[in-house]
């Protein structure tokens, strides 16, 4: 069962990765950022169960959304468009 704490922590999770998704890609919208960061960390986690992996925690998947933001992040609002899975999550096409 998840606990009130857990989903207060998760979104100062979501929110801080979200603040750092948007000073690096200001195209983003605060609300483009944070369905990104939501998305990548979702993608992740299900691929991880998809291929059999043990879940190893928020921390890891946090850090590993962290180093896509670092790498990708400039550059996701071109991805949208590119991607149907994606495309119908944002607004406007960038």
């Amino acid at each position: 069962m998840i606990t009130t704490s857990e989903v207060m922590n998760m979104e100062d999770i979501f929110d801080r990765l979200a603040k750092q998704l948007h000073a690096k890609n200001e195209t983003l919208s605060a609300e483009e950022a944070r369905t990104w960061v939501e998305l990548l960390w979702e993608d992740f986690e299900s691929t991880r169960a998809k291929a059999g992996r043990t879940y190893e925690g928020k921390d890891v998947t946090e850090n590993i959304v962290m180093h896509w933001i670092e790498q990708y992040g400039a550059h996701l609002h071109h991805i949208a468009s590119n991607y149907p899975k994606y495309k119908d999550k944002f607004k406007r096409e960038s």
